[in-house]
């Protein structure tokens, strides 16, 4: 098998084109929005860089998963994964207008805070320094172990050493611990500190399989754009999307579980420091919006995806998926929007910053997917996974 025999298709350049217009009329918008509203617009684009970044980080996990277990599911997706995860730089860049309003979105930053005994007990953490000092930490080290796997995975490629892959396996095992206790952290950075006097231990959990979830749906997306292309339109077949269905699944279920474990034990303690944040999005209008995450991010799907047929259409699965990705950016508003505003006002900056933010991201993922082959030639589980029924 030749390496030629798997080059990305040509419509990647067209799809990059397409992105960046997007992207380009998103930025144009959002640059309006700073002048008309820049409070809400630096709002908007937290959700929006939360989304984009949760899909990279969580490819990341992911591939880290796949290099660590051998899984055959990975072998067809992994080139997509890496190429997610090599935007990771461009994100951490793309976090700089978040550092520079952070009196904007963080309560714990404003010269008023002094003024709260909890969050004075708090500042040794929650203070503008170390909060950009443990960013810069978390994408410094997310981005050294996409590097060592992005540069081994090719070497596989160009050297096919039977070496590299006990050494993928050595440095993703570590790599997931790390990232796992990282991706915590940066949870309750983000998005939990957005309200200080709230806390929750399974939060870092939520955040992270969020990730995983949006992460599969976006790939699924992928696989099937490249399921209708030469060449993978011959390789990806039904039983490598019914996988994919099946991890899909698994993670919806798992997103659910944690979810309604965090609501129990926060309700059933009834401490007036955890209830709150709840009572707020389980009232007024953003109690609809909690309906429509437990039918559509959970209910829905979960029935959809027990079908086995259905995990095998790879246009059906990809329908799925797509409804997915837009219930994991309504999860990330219902979780930071509330703080900022009492009921689900969308606004035009939410739509304008995801177009820019989506736009780059997507045209940047296309640039890096058209860079490598589409699989890993030198990979000696390769065949096998090419011609498993």
């Amino acid at each position: 098998m030749s390496q030629p025999q798997w080059t990305p298709p040509t419509d990647l350049q067209s799809l990059k084109g397409r992105a960046w217009l997007v992207g380009g009329i998103g930025v144009a918008g959002s640059a309006v929005g700073f002048f008309v509203d820049s409070t809400r617009l630096v709002q908007s684009y937290l959700v929006s860089w939360l989304f984009w970044t949760c899909i990279a980080l969580g490819c990341l996990a992911i591939m880290m998963l796949h290099h660590l277990t051998r899984g055959a599911w990975g072998l067809m997706i992994r080139r997509s994964l890496e190429a997610a995860t090599r935007t990771l730089p461009v994100l951490a860049l793309l976090f700089i207008p978040i550092l520079l309003r952070l009196e904007d979105l963080y309560s714990w930053a404003r010269p008023e805070a002094a003024a709260d005994p909890l969050i004075q007990h708090k500042a040794i953490y929650l203070n503008p320094v170390a909060f950009s000092i443990r960013s810069v930490l978390y994408f410094a080290i997310w981005i050294l172990f996409t590097w060592a796997l992005n540069r081994m995975s090719l070497q596989q490629d160009q050297t096919g050493d039977p070496g590299l892959l006990r050494r993928l396996q050595t440095v993703a095992a570590p790599g997931l611990g790390i990232y796992f206790l990282l991706a915590s952290f940066a949870a309750m950075d983000w998005l939990m500190s957005l309200d200080p006097h709230w806390y929750s231990s399974i939060f870092g959990v939520y955040f992270i399989v969020g990730q995983g979830v949006a992460a599969f749906a976006f790939i699924i997306i992928v696989a099937l754009y490249l399921s209708l292309r030469e060449p993978m339109s011959g390789a990806l077949r039904p039983h490598h999307f019914h996988d994919y269905g099946k991890l899909l699944l698994a993670f919806v279920m798992i997103w659910s579980y944690i979810a309604i474990s965090q609501l129990l034990i926060i309700w059933s303690g009834n401490l007036p420091e955890e209830t709150p944040w709840y009572l707020e999005r389980t009232h007024g209008g953003w109690k609809w919006v909690s309906i429509a995450l437990i039918l559509f991010h959970f209910l829905l799907p979960f029935l959809l995806l027990l079908s086995r047929d259905l995990k095998r259409s790879a246009r059906l699965l990809s329908c799925v998926a797509v409804g997915v990705l837009v219930m994991r950016w309504i999860d990330l508003y219902w979780q930071a929007a509330p703080t900022f505003h009492h009921g689900p006002v969308p606004s035009w900056l939410d739509l304008a910053t995801m177009a820019g933010l989506g736009g780059i991201w997507v045209a940047l993922f296309a640039g890096q997917l058209q860079k490598r082959s589409l699989l890993p030639v030198n990979d000696p589980y390769l065949e096998e996974a090419l011609h498993r029924e």
